[in-house]
């Protein structure tokens, strides 16, 4: 059962272009926010599309697959766990933050200018 604790699996597209930082001992972190959707029908039987929002970080050799080939709008799967990280902003406010902790990383969309 231990493998089962703090993981998860989205499939979704990419909302932005990927927000890549290189540190200068080399290292890589990439950011992004991956869209999902799910569908439901309400009593009256009204379709309604919900789209959810997670943000997620990729270091290193998976931040360089995404650097690379992972565009806005485009297709992925990742695999990771949540992290939640405490921080301060410039006026001072502690802010928490939760985000996915990419492990592995699956290109499933093409890249937005092979689509044309």
């Amino acid at each position: 059962m231990n493998a089962l604790r703090n993981k998860v699996q989205l499939i979704g597209n990419l909302g932005q272009t990927p927000e890549i930082i290189s540190f200068e001992n080399g290292k890589k972190l990439a950011k992004i926010s991956i869209a999902t959707n799910e569908s439901y029908k309400t009593p009256e039987g009204e379709k309604v599309d919900q789209v959810t929002w997670h943000n997620a970080v990729a270091w290193n050799g998976q931040a360089e697959i995404i650097e690379k080939y992972v565009v806005k709008g485009q297709e992925i799967a990742i695999e990771g766990k949540l992290v939640t990280r405490t921080y301060e902003t410039k006026e001072g406010d502690k802010r928490v933050k939760t985000e996915v902790q990419i492990n592995d990383i699956l290109l499933l969309g093409r890249k937005e200018e092979e689509k044309k």
